[in-house]
């Protein structure tokens, strides 16, 4: 098939079949795109990620405070037993020599000594690194990329949940075709019965014809009711879905669906289709962020065999004095600044398996983006060749329900002439309303692959 006659098919079946959905009795409508945008604003899944989302963004601003200084202030209030003065023999008795500068060796008696009891220390302490081998700014960018991710997932999860939304919105529109099919074989039924009684009085019809049709129309009342059941279902889980308030009712509009016939006029061949996968999907996208976070894994494990490099100041007040051997009831304010360096020798020997290990993980998630590549390839390639076989699938089956009708229509004047029997008459019937079904079925999986396809892509 040409892709102008798979347009023309795929767009006039849209039409049609959208025709058949809007039903007459309809007070609020509502289209596809009107339940994507509240189930954007009030699906629980989407309200989940969104949530992760928030995270992340702290979790970028969190990464970022490591290149802020570190400042610290203590504050501390103490009581200070009495200090004792021993022998090296631990005794306390006697005398201990105490060099005091300027006045030359000085006789202590051992034992208790005067201390002052009330005791302060105010300390502050400033930091900040220059240099941490590269770990402060992978931490940074792994942070940046897992919000990258965080927001992929935000629309993952609304691409899955309109899909959804979709399904449930073609299924309503399916079983409001095939309600409608049936309401009509009904009608034509309840004709015939009428029409066969009357013969019946003149006695060219026997009861048993009248009894088969009326168990036919027994069977499509039966059948009719399944299918409003089965709307009644749908409808609850799309409004759960959604979140609407209970009690709220709602009917398809399927005005939108023409329009995205019009929106396949740009994409109709299968290399667009594989092109825009490429660009949008988002399980390819999330892959190659996961290929950037294990390369700045790679760079963070790295810097745990390199020196780290900060600059600190401090300044300490603290009193009494107690670290000389007689106590002094005095502060002492002591400050400095200077520059720090740490390195782990041992790094040397241990972190090189987790090097190792880093480097793999990263060839790993390479790989897994040609991986995600081929599955979504494949993908667009099987829904593509469905959305084609299913637009000929609605040709054919749009030919039989012409045909069904015709033989229904010659079926009947021959019986109504008494030249078939009523066996030909409820084939007849079945095989119109098999036709009819198989029409509805046909043109809603056309819908369906197609919007496969855009889910696909992500571009729903």
């Amino acid at each position: 098939m040409s892709n102008h006659k798979f347009i023309g098919a795929l767009t006039v079946s849209m039409i049609v079949g959208a025709s058949c959905c809007v039903p007459a009795y309809a007070q609020q409508r509502m289209s596809l795109q009107s339940l994507f945008d509240l189930a954007d604003q009030q699906n629980q899944r989407i309200k989940v990620s969104e949530v992760a989302l928030k995270a992340a963004e702290e979790g970028v601003a969190s990464a970022k405070s490591a290149m802020l200084p570190s400042v610290e202030l203590s504050m501390q209030g103490s009581y200070i037993g009495n200090a004792f003065l021993m022998s090296r023999g631990f005794s306390t008795s006697g005398t201990t020599e105490y060099i005091v500068p300027g006045l030359g060796p000085q006789q202590v008696q051992n034992g208790k000594q005067p201390t002052p009891h009330w005791g302060n220390s105010f300390t502050a302490r400033a930091s900040q690194v220059i240099y941490a081998g590269g770990a402060i700014h992978s931490g940074i960018e792994m942070a940046k990329l897992g919000h990258q991710l965080a927001e992929l997932d935000v629309e993952k999860n609304r691409q899955e949940v309109r899909f959804l939304i979709t399904g449930y919105y073609l299924d309503l529109c399916k079983l409001r075709n095939q309600s409608q099919v049936i309401a009509k074989n009904i009608e034509l039924t309840e004709k015939i019965i009428e029409q066969m009684k009357a013969r019946r009085e003149q006695g060219t019809v026997l009861k048993n014809d009248i009894t088969r049709y009326e168990l036919q129309l027994q069977s499509l009342q039966l059948s009719k009711t399944q299918i409003d059941d089965a709307q009644k279902i749908i409808r609850h889980q799309l409004s759960t879905a959604i979140h609407l308030p209970e009690g709220v009712t709602f009917e398809v509009d399927t005005q939108s669906l023409e329009e995205e016939g019009t929106a396949l006029k740009a994409l109709v061949s299968e290399e667009l289709w594989q092109q825009t996968a490429a660009e949008n999907n988002i399980g390819i996208r999330q892959a190659s962020l996961a290929t950037e976070i294990s390369a700045q894994k790679v760079k963070n494990v790295r810097a745990a065999s390199r020196p780290s490099v900060a600059v600190v100041a401090e300044n300490n007040l603290c009193g009494p004095y107690t670290s000389d051997m007689i106590p002094k009831n005095a502060n002492v304010n002591v400050w400095f600044v200077g520059i720090g360096v740490k390195y782990s020798l041992s790094s040397l020997w241990k972190n090189k398996h987790n090097i190792r290990k880093a480097k793999h993980e990263n060839i790993q998630a390479r790989e897994r983006v040609q991986l995600a590549s081929e599955g979504i390839e494949n993908g667009v390639h099987a829904s593509y060749t469905n959305l084609l076989t299913s637009s000929v699938e609605v040709s054919t089956q749009e030919k039989q329900v012409e045909l069904a009708d015709q033989n229904y229509m010659v079926v009947k004047n021959r019986y109504d002439n008494d030249m078939a029997l009523l066996t030909d008459m409820l084939d007849a019937s079945n095989m119109k309303l098999s036709a009819d079904m198989a029409l509805v079925n046909a043109r809603i999986n056309m819908l369906y692959n197609y919007f496969k396809l855009k889910y696909i892509t992500n571009t729903l």
